[in-house]
């Protein structure tokens, strides 16, 4: 079965053709962090104006790369809930569009699903059932319980800001780079973690807060200054020198990973059935997260998987994944002229 899934729920506008789940004939991404890094953050209507140039080239091209045409192809998918109304209206609309006009299925998916069927994508192995996924990225931060393929039960969520999301306030207040997480990561490389140290939020269960941690780093750097809790975040940067912002990026990056982890194993402790720990979304992609729950988990029986790093941030080769194991499932195709875009819909 040959999948052409289309993504645009933010800031990249990617189309993919998959085969049977996991092969991967095409994978076609445009992003727009280069606009956006300007402006340190995502500018909605800017976002789906770019889309909207960008969707009907990417999906030419994948077609042409998977060296396929429209009859090869058996279905369409589309990430059409959560993301950025504007974005999510371009490629569900295109979508639509294609699958009336080809006469083909469409399948509407959700973007989590799709962050974590990532992990399916490659010849490599794949994660057992029952499985706990961590999904970390610039909209959200959830632990998700997995018994079979399509069946998800959310236990655990942030109350506030997304990993993701402290990452890139962080990033401002040190003065690095949009997006926050790459640029943390990089600048870490010359840090020392233990140069400061950061509270971890007091969140009983599952649940997760970064608010009060990006709050902490606000007013450790204040501190390290030596200026009043009234210095705005945007002024400290120019207080600090390229050392100290290197050691507040790595203790950072070390906090959030402690405290990710520190709630999967409370999950293990409720699931003691689980095989398989998976983490999907962007943050996936951050060495010292995947590293440290190799250490943790592995030495615990289980395996630990997280995606290649071409599909730990948001593309469409994920979206075709999901697509195929809800129609293995028996998911039936969505109504081309009845599809909707709701910006926060939960898994179901």
């Amino acid at each position: 079965m040959k999948i052409l899934a289309i993504e645009s729920s933010c800031d990249e506008t990617a189309a993919a053709v998959i085969e049977n789940g996991t092969i991967i004939l095409s994978n076609v991404v445009v992003s727009q962090v280069d606009i956006f890094a300007v402006y340190g953050g995502v500018i909605p209507e800017v976002a789906a104006r770019s889309h909207l140039e960008a969707i009907l080239p990417v999906i030419h091209k994948a077609l042409d790369d998977a060296r396929l045409t429209v009859d090869d192809v058996d279905c369409v998918a589309v990430t059409h809930t959560p993301g950025l109304l504007g974005s999510l209206l371009i490629g569900t609309l295109t979508a639509r569009m294609l699958a009336i006009l080809w006469k083909k299925p469409l399948y509407a998916v959700h973007h989590l699903k799709s962050h974590i069927y990532a992990n399916w994508l490659g010849d490599g192995e794949v994660p057992q059932f029952p499985l706990l996924a961590l999904v970390v990225s610039g909209g959200h931060t959830q632990i998700i319980y997995m018994r079979d393929h399509n069946q998800f039960e959310i236990i655990g969520s942030t109350r506030d800001d997304a990993v993701g999301e402290c990452f890139d306030k962080v990033a401002k207040i040190l003065g690095l780079p949009y997006p926050g997480g790459p640029a943390i990561s990089k600048k870490a490389l010359q840090g020392d973690a233990k140069k400061c140290k950061l509270p971890h939020p007091k969140i009983d269960g599952l649940d997760f807060s970064f608010s009060g941690l990006k709050t902490a780093v606000l007013r450790a750097v204040q501190q390290e200054c030596g200026l009043p809790i009234t210095t705005p975040s945007y002024e400290l940067a120019g207080h600090l020198s390229e050392q100290q912002k290197a050691d507040f990026a790595a203790a950072f990056q070390e906090t959030v990973s402690d405290i990710l982890l520190e709630k999967l194993e409370m999950a293990l402790a409720e699931y003691p059935e689980v095989r398989s720990i998976v983490l999907a979304g962007g943050v996936s992609a951050n060495q010292v997260l995947s590293r440290k729950a190799l250490e943790r988990f592995r030495s615990e029986g289980l395996k630990v998987y997280f995606p290649d790093l071409q599909f730990a941030g948001d593309n469409a080769a994920m979206v075709g994944a999901a697509a195929y194991f809800e129609i293995l499932k028996g998911v039936e195709p969505t109504d081309p002229y009845k599809l909707n875009i709701a910006p926060r819909t939960p898994i179901q």
